[in-house]
C-alpha cells in the first residue's frame, strides 16, 4: 500500500528536477513519486526513463492543470501533495505530516513553508498561522501559507480539479475549494516544503497581457467563491472583509487597464457590502467617492503622487 503520492508536473527543469525528486524519498513510509513531464524539450523526458522508484508519464504540453489531473488519475496514495519541480521537500515532512495525518484523523494537515533565494543562498522561514475559520484565512484574512506545504486525504480532494479555466491562479482556487468543504485539519509545526526562487521563468511572474489576465483570474475566481459562500449562507462579514481587502489592489489594477471590467467589479462589491472601506490612503479613498474608482486611478496612473 503507498502512503503518500507526491505530484510533480515539470516542463524543462531538469536543472532543478533531481533536487526535487530526492527529496520525496522518505524512510518510514512509503512514497509514490509521480512525475509528469509536460512536454519538455530539454531532456527531462530521457533522464527520467533512467530513473528508478518514479512513475513517469509523457504528456503534450497542455499545461500544469491537465498533468495534474493526469496525475490525479493514476495515483495510489492514501494521501497525496503537490510540489513543483523548481521547490523540495524538507527532510522530515513526509514522514511526520503522514503521522500528524494519521493520529488525529485529519483531511489536512496544513504547514508553514521556507523561502529560498537562490541568487543570494538566504533561507526565509514563514510558520504556519492559527486561525479559527479555515475559510476566512484562505480568503486572505491572515497569512495562509502555500498548498505544496499540505498533506492531503486523497479521497477527500479526488474529485476537486486543478482548473484550466483559472490556469493562473489554479493553486489559489484549489485551495478555496478545500476550504469550502471545511475539512478537518492538523497542524505541522515545520515548514512542509521549500520555495525556490530563481531568475528563470515561472508561472506566478506575469508581465503585459498575461499579467492583466491573470489580475482578471484572480478577481474572477474570488467572486465564484464568495458567490458560493452567498448561495449557501456562509458569506460571513469576515469572509467578505478578508476576500475584499485581498482582492482590491487587483481591482486598482483592473481599473487602469480594463475601466469597464472595473466597474463592473466595484459595482457587485457595493452590492455584496455596501459599507466596504478599500485598504487606501485616506486621500485615495476621498477620490474614490468623488470622482469614482476608475477616474481616480487612471488619475493616479497619470500623477502617481498625488495617492
Amino acid at each position: 500500500m503507498t502512503d503518500i503520492s507526491v505530484i510533480i508536473p515539470t516542463y524543462n527543469r531538469l536543472w532543478s528536477l533531481p533536487q526535487t525528486i530526492d527529496s520525496c524519498r522518505t524512510d518510514g513510509c512509503a512514497v509514490e513519486i509521480v512525475v509528469i513531464d509536460d512536454g519538455s524539450t530539454d531532456g527531462t523526458w530521457e533522464w527520467l526513463g533512467q530513473q528508478r522508484g518514479i512513475v513517469a508519464v509523457r504528456t503534450e504540453n497542455w499545461g500544469k492543470d491537465w498533468a495534474v489531473q493526469r496525475a490525479m488519475a493514476i495515483a495510489q496514495g492514501e494521501y497525496v501533495r503537490f510540489l513543483d519541480s523548481d521547490d523540495w521537500l524538507t527532510p522530515d515532512a513526509n514522514v511526520e505530516q503522514l503521522d500528524l495525518a494519521r493520529r488525529t484523523g485529519a483531511d489536512v494537515v496544513v504547514a508553514g513553508y521556507c523561502d529560498y533565494e537562490q541568487s543570494t543562498g538566504e533561507t526565509v522561514g514563514h510558520d504556519w498561522v492559527d486561525c479559527d475559520d479555515f475559510i476566512a484565512q484562505q480568503l486572505g484574512e491572515c497569512w495562509a501559507s502555500h498548498y505544496s506545504a499540505f498533506l492531503f486525504r486523497r479521497a477527500f480532494i479526488r474529485d476537486i480539479p486543478h482548473r484550466q479555466e483559472f490556469a493562473l491562479k489554479d493553486d489559489r482556487l484549489f485551495i478555496l475549494e478545500v476550504a469550502l468543504r471545511e475539512p478537518s485539519l492538523a497542524v505541522y509545526r515545520k515548514p512542509g516544503f521549500v520555495h525556490r526562487h530563481h531568475g528563470q521563468e515561472r508561472l506566478q511572474r506575469t508581465g503585459g497581457l498575461t499579467r492583466d489576465i491573470a489580475n482578471w483570474t484572480f478577481i474572477s475566481l474570488f467572486r465564484k467563491i464568495l458567490s458560493m459562500l452567498e448561495s449557501r449562507g456562509d458569506l460571513t462579514e469576515r469572509r467578505k472583509q478578508a476576500a475584499l481587502r485581498t482582492i482590491w489592489p487587483h481591482v486598482r489594477t483592473l481599473a487602469r487597464t480594463s475601466p469597464v471590467e472595473a466597474r463592473d467589479v466595484v459595482a457587485w462589491i457595493r452590492r455584496i457590502h455596501p459599507e466596504f472601506r478599500p485598504p487606501v490612503r485616506s486621500s485615495v479613498d476621498a477620490a474614490y467617492r468623488s470622482i469614482g474608482v476608475v477616474a481616480t486611478e487612471r488619475l493616479l496612473s497619470i500623477r502617481p503622487r498625488l495617492g
